[in-house]
C-alpha cells in the first residue's frame, strides 16, 4: 500500500508510515509546529533524525505514526535528542 491509496480510501491504514505521509495537514498542524518551537540544542541533527525515522518506519511497532511500545509519536520522539527508542534501536 502507497501513501497515494491511504489517502483516497482513509479506511486504509499504512501501518508503516509516518504521520507526516499519512496526515500532511495533522502533521504541519500538530508535529511540525512543535519542532519549530524547540531549540537548536533540544533536537538531534537532520541526519540523525532521518536514521531514527527510518529505524521507527521498519519497526513492528510503528502503526500509524504512532509508537505502540510507548505511544509516542515517533516524529516528536525521533528529533529530541534526549529521547531513545524504548528498544534500544537507536
Amino acid at each position: 500500500m502507497n501513501v497515494r491509496e491511504v489517502t483516497a480510501n482513509p479506511r486504509n491504514r499504512c501501518y508503516r508510515c509516518l504521520l507526516e505521509e499519512i496526515d500532511p495537514a495533522s502533521y504541519e498542524r500538530d508535529i511540525k509546529r512543535v519542532l519549530n518551537m524547540m531549540s537548536p540544542g533540544e533536537k538531534v541533527q537532520d541526519h540523525i533524525y532521518e536514521m531514527r525515522l527510518d529505524t521507527c518506519r521498519a519497526c513492528e511497532y510503528l502503526n500509524n505514526g504512532t509508537c505502540t511500545a510507548c505511544g509516542c509519536f515517533v516524529e516528536l520522539r525521533a528529533a529530541v535528542h534526549s529521547s531513545r527508542c524504548p528498544y534500544k534501536n537507536w
